[in-house]
């Protein structure tokens, strides 16, 4: 647990001491501003209320299959271009701690930057009374959506010493991984089950809505899990090498 803590501070230091992390993080704030104000038609007809922010919420899971990729592609790809992902894996650490350490630092990164979108729900608390039950349970949903295309994120890092490349192909993942259901919507029966459970967006639906579903929250932990375990393989194959 130390060497997880170790790794994890160590990362969180050096994405706050680069540009890109008030680069990315001032991009995905500024376009989630413009969703929010987008959602809001104000008016005695329309009022404002809680459904504004789950609006703007929903639209911003389409962030994350650009911004999970770019927080994330340095991860690995960086240690490997510097050399120094040689040492860290000849070092009495697990792999799996190397692993954990840096995606539980690129989690803060993100539930940080989420943080920052509740300003928004403190708008709406004061030119309204809205029914926080749905919004948290959306906020929820958007940060076990976040932390499966994490996982993602994580595992195309450790495919490449190159970081654009690196956050290509966790983009590519993510897009087939976000559009499944389109696809299984297209055909029926039992491929079409298995498009819908598969895809990131099909499970996302019940949390703005209000509704928790255990078997939701396992599908995008279960996600981020495998994942982390592909990469976790990577590494023990570069290791032997």
């Amino acid at each position: 647990m130390r060497n997880i803590i170790l790794i994890t501070s160590k990362e969180i230091k050096t994405y706050f001491a680069s540009p890109m992390a008030y680069i990315v993080g001032g991009m995905f704030l500024g376009l989630t501003w413009l969703f929010f104000n987008t959602s809001i038609v104000p008016g005695e007809s329309n009022p404002i209320t809680e459904s504004n922010v789950r609006g703007y919420l929903e639209p911003t899971t389409l962030l994350f299959i650009i911004f999970s990729p770019l927080i994330t592609m340095r991860l690995f790809s960086e240690e490997e271009k510097l050399g120094t992902l040689e040492l860290l894996l000849t070092s009495p650490v697990k792999d799996w701690e190397i692993v954990m350490g840096k995606y539980l630092a690129s989690t803060v990164i993100l539930i940080s930057t989420l943080l920052c979108t509740f300003f928004y729900v403190i708008l709406i608390s004061i030119y309204s009374t809205p029914d926080f039950g749905p919004l948290l349970s959306a906020y929820l949903g958007i940060i076990l959506y976040g932390i499966a295309t994490l996982g993602v994120g994580v595992f195309a890092s450790s495919l490449s010493s190159n970081q654009i490349v690196s956050a290509v192909v966790g983009i590519v993942i993510l897009l087939l991984l976000s559009f499944l259901d389109s696809l299984g919507a297209m055909i029926d029966g039992i491929p079409s089950t298995i498009f819908n459970e598969i895809a990131l967006n099909y499970h996302y639906g019940d949390f703005t809505k209000g509704v928790i579903d255990i078997r939701n929250i396992v599908y995008y932990l279960s996600t981020a899990s495998v994942f982390l375990f592909f990469t976790i393989v990577i590494l023990q194959m570069r290791r032997w090498r």
